[in-house]
């Protein structure tokens, strides 16, 4: 169990996932400028009206893209491993907490849901256009790796981050890339009737 700093946001990083984020409050310039100085990670971890989650990221910043006069900046982030919140410290003009490593069970996936999962993804991605590249079957956590390429909502991906099967996750992940896929096909064929009238074009 270690201490880490906690950047509370209601939005869930998952691992290998990048995120921008404007760092304006004192506090989170503070964390966020150690980081950098020391070269270490702090922990994003979801926060809304319910209070803090008890399942985190470690984040590293990955970019400056802009820093500001006032001491303001714009940085890129990326999640590694995850960790559960023990319990909530304080001493530090930002949050902190005492942590400790989440780490997955032993239940691969199997490999017909990898291929299901590379084939939904490519789908997905013809139909939106997208040039975004398909993560190979050998990459680690693919559940992650997909899933952080496509919109989702904050439960969906909570859930994704506290599963400690990546079987599990997987299975999990391609129903969410099946559901993504019908809801594109579904509002194409929605813009084309609406482009046409509903009616054919008989030229």
């Amino acid at each position: 169990m270690s201490e880490l700093g906690l950047f509370p946001l209601p939005l869930v990083l998952l691992p290998s996932e990048q995120l921008p984020l404007h760092i304006f409050e004192e506090r989170y310039k503070d964390l966020i400028g150690e980081c950098l100085e020391d070269d270490s990670e702090f922990g994003l971890v979801y926060a809304d009206e319910a209070g803090i989650r008890d399942v985190g990221t470690h984040a590293s910043v990955l970019e400056v893209l802009t820093r500001f006069e006032d001491g303001r900046m714009n940085i890129v982030i990326e999640g590694r491993e995850r960790f559960r919140l023990i319990d909530l410290t304080s001493g530090r003009s930002f949050q902190t907490g005492d942590v400790a490593p989440l780490r997955d069970a032993d239940d691969p996936a199997e490999p017909e849901t990898v291929l299901r999962a590379e084939e939904l993804f490519g789908r997905l991605r013809e139909l939106t256009s997208s040039d975004i590249d398909v993560p190979g079957a050998e990459t680690p956590q693919l559940s992650y790796v997909l899933a952080g390429r496509v919109e989702l909502a904050a439960d969906v991906k909570l859930e994704l981050l506290a599963e400690t099967s990546e079987r599990v996750r997987l299975e999990r992940v391609c129903e969410l890339l099946e559901d993504a896929a019908v809801t594109v096909e579904r509002q194409q064929r929605a813009a084309e009737r609406a482009a046409t009238n509903g009616k054919v074009d008989l030229g």
